[in-house]
Order: structure tokens, then C-alpha cells, then sequence
């Protein structure tokens, strides 16, 4: 597995080595001595597995109280997938990582806790699946706006015009007016 540093030191992305032939390919998605040998020092409690159609932006979401830190793949199609550091006193407070996720170049992206993490559908329909350090706490859950000027996110959304939200990401705050984690 290749690890590669981001632009924000906590924020990794992974890229698994992947045995293909004609009968398919073989990757290992996640091993815990990785996470152990970078210092990281977390357990995973829950996996997840979000669909959505091309046009959707799911996020920017984070809890409070329950800080998730999230280790993202996509299966099927390709995303722009954002994590913003959130971190109340971080040197990076309010600086992003984003990086292209696709079924094709099978990078997996870890957002640690203490970020928001969204993603953009670039392709027809997509299939994201992973792993929590922490339960989903609806309780706990906050937005932080998508398109906050502030953030200055590079959203591909292209001929889209304004993306597909949820009632929910409709209603994220602004950076300045969050509760941080």
C-alpha cells in the first residue's frame, strides 16, 4: 500500500496495490498495522455504503461530542471528495484536501476526526463505502456549508450549475458560526 502525505499533514490518501489479470483484480483495502505504524492510533466501529446519482453533494458533515474520523472509497464511479479541518486552534483550520475517488484509480481517502468531510458525484451514479472510528450520533451531527466563500472549495461542477442537496446540507452553517468538534 502507497501512502501519500496531502497538503494537510493528517489528512492521508492511500493508494492499495492492485493484483489484476483476466479474471479480475485482488486489492487489500485496509490493514490495521498501516494505521499503527503511522502513529494513528484509532479503531474502526462502523462501515457505511452511500449511492448517488451524478449532480448530488453530499456534506460538508461532521459530529460534535463524536468526532468521526472516516477511511472513503469508492466502488462504483468517481467523486471529488473534500475533508475541511474544522479543528478549533489547528494551524489549518479552514484549509481543505480534495482529491478525484473512482472505481478506476482506487485511492482511498482518510479524513480524520475533526473535519468535515463532503463529496461531489461526477460520474453518472457512484457507490462510496467507509469506515468510522466512532457510531453515527444524529444528535451530533452538523453541516458545514458547501459553498462557504471562506473555504474557497474548487467544486467540479462544471455545466451542472448548482448541485442536488438534501434538505439538511441546504441548511449548513457558515465556518465563522460553527460548533466545533
Amino acid at each position: 500500500m502507497k501512502i501519500v502525505e496531502t497538503e494537510i499533514a493528517d489528512v492521508l490518501i492511500f493508494e492499495p496495490k492492485v493484483f489484476a489479470d483476466d479474471r479480475g483484480f485482488f486489492m487489500e483495502t485496509f490493514r490495521q498495522s498501516y494505521f499503527d505504524e503511522l502513529g494513528l492510533q484509532f479503531s474502526f466501529v462502523q462501515d457505511n455504503h452511500s449511492a448517488s446519482e451524478k449532480g448530488v453533494l453530499r456534506g460538508l458533515h461532521y459530529q460534535v461530542r463524536q468526532p468521526q474520523g472516516k477511511l472513503v472509497r469508492v466502488i462504483r464511479g468517481k467523486v471529488y471528495d473534500v475533508a475541511v479541518d474544522i479543528r478549533k486552534g489547528s494551524a489549518t483550520f479552514g484549509q481543505y484536501v480534495a482529491e478525484v475517488l473512482s472505481e478506476q484509480n482506487r485511492k482511498m481517502l482518510w479524513v480524520p476526526p475533526g473535519f468535515a468531510h463532503g463529496f461531489y458525484v461526477m460520474s453518472d451514479q457512484a457507490e462510496i463505502v467507509y469506515k468510522s472510528t466512532d457510531y453515527y450520533a444524529p444528535e451530533a451531527e452538523r453541516v458545514l456549508k458547501w459553498n462557504d466563500p471562506s473555504l474557497a472549495i474548487t467544486w467540479p461542477l462544471g455545466q451542472v450549475g448548482e448541485p442536488k442537496l438534501s434538505p439538511k446540507d441546504e441548511q449548513g452553517q457558515w465556518l465563522r458560526e460553527i460548533e466545533n468538534p
